[in-house]
């Protein structure tokens, strides 16, 4: 299978402070990718590195086989969405689509005006005058008429409303499913990742903490609920997460088996629930195969 993105001991250093460090992953082709992780973990400044706008001080980062810093040939084959989806604010639409075929040797200018046309965004008024919604809808088409092999975006629904994220996201994935694009969406949304994505990265401290296959990363991880005590129950592979009461013991674990104790209580999680348990417990180790953290649940 073709990566789409693949780095190697990354890291990106701002005088003595490490803004990304030791950050090994690999992205395959043809996913939909959540890259999660709270403020400060490194998750602009891996897709920065990515589009060739920043250089690695260590390690390697190489994107469809090629290396962005030195190679500016990638671009044509890359669409990126910055935060806020920065763009002229006194182009018109037009002005900017006219823009686009002129920089990109690729360019779908049907793509780009019938996505906006459907979607109602004034072509006659400024970009500074439209609303975030539209703003952002707009940078989305700019990049999808690029027909990149992989799109970047970065918090790009986080200033918008429940109504203008839907419609974001479903323009998205209409995009991903008519083109194959590989995707990497950076936000903090996760109940909106959860209906578009089908790949997870979590970055923690400015490495990778969590990494792959939702549908895997679900199926291997539950909920237990069962009585009081300082052991899990055979099939246990790591517990990421422990709370008790004086009558109860609640674990988010991951497994390597069934759980066939007739004790404990098992339950499927959301994604929601599996990113907020690594993000809350840094030590809970780095997948594929969190470092196990022993059976010794003493509260």
């Amino acid at each position: 299978m073709r990566t789409a993105l693949e780095t190697t001991g990354l890291g990106k250093r701002y005088g003595r402070t490490w803004a990304l460090r030791d950050c090994t992953l690999r992205l395959p082709t043809g996913r939909v990718a959540a890259l999660v992780g709270p403020n400060g973990a490194g998750k602009t400044t891996l897709l920065h590195l990515a589009v060739g706008l920043l250089r690695p001080d260590a390690g390697s980062v190489r994107v469809l086989g090629r290396t962005p810093a030195s190679d500016t040939g990638l671009l044509t084959q890359v669409g990126f969405v910055a935060q806020d989806a920065p763009m002229y604010p006194d182009f018109t639409v037009p002005d900017l689509l006219r823009m686009g075929q002129k920089l990109n040797q690729h360019w779908d200018s049907e793509l780009a005006s019938g996505r906006l046309e459907r979607l109602r965004i004034p072509f006659d008024r400024k970009v500074g005058k439209l609303s975030g919604g539209q703003r952002a809808q707009v940078a989305l088409a700019l990049a999808l008429a690029k027909r990149p092999e992989l799109l970047l975006l970065d918090e790009p629904v986080a200033s918008l409303d429940p109504l203008a994220r839907r419609e974001f996201l479903q323009a998205l994935m209409g995009a991903v499913a008519d083109d194959g694009t590989t995707v990497l969406l950076s936000s903090h949304l996760v109940a909106d990742l959860e209906r578009v994505c089908d790949y997870l990265i979590v970055l923690q401290e400015s490495r990778v903490q969590v990494i792959g296959a939702v549908d895997d990363l679900l199926a291997e991880h539950k909920l237990l609920i069962g009585p009081r005590r300082s052991t899990a129950p055979v099939g246990v592979a790591a517990v990421v997460r422990d709370s008790h009461t004086d009558k109860q013991t609640t674990l988010l674990v991951r497994t390597n088996g069934p759980i066939l104790d007739p004790a404990w209580a098992v339950r499927d999680l959301s994604l929601e629930e599996l990113v907020l348990a690594y993000l809350a417990e840094p030590s809970a180790g780095v997948l594929p195969g969190p470092t196990p953290l022993g059976m010794d649940l003493r509260s």
